[in-house]
């Protein structure tokens, strides 16, 4: 997937994949987050790169092991994202974290 495809397809299912999810996944901040520093123009392409490679894993319905097994369904995510984060972790700055929690904090409103 070209990296124009993998940023349209993030920007389309992100949100609807974190609201059908959300609740289920300890790590959701940190992925809402990613999503802000790979839409953020300040953060590097390779930081990008990674990120889209990790969202679009996180979204797309094709897994390691599929997200409907109770337990173990969201284990792979949580390893593309852990792996993610410490590769990306100096371009992820708290403004990130900032909005992260309010759009979650919306979420949790509506």
């Amino acid at each position: 997937m070209e990296e124009n495809q993998k940023l349209k397809f993030i920007k389309t299912n992100f949100w609807k994949k974190i609201k059908e999810t959300g609740k289920k996944i300890p790590f959701l901040k940190d992925v809402v987050a990613m999503y802000y520093c790979l839409m953020d123009e300040n953060t590097s392409l390779s930081a990008k790169a990674s990120i889209a490679l990790a969202l679009v894993y996180f979204i797309s319905p094709v897994d390691a092991i599929p997200d409907i097994i109770f337990g173990l369904g969201f284990t792979d995510d949580a390893g593309v994202i852990a792996t993610t984060l410490l590769i990306i972790k100096s371009q992820l700055k708290p403004e990130h974290y900032t909005k992260a929690n309010e759009s979650l904090s919306n979420e949790k409103d509506s």
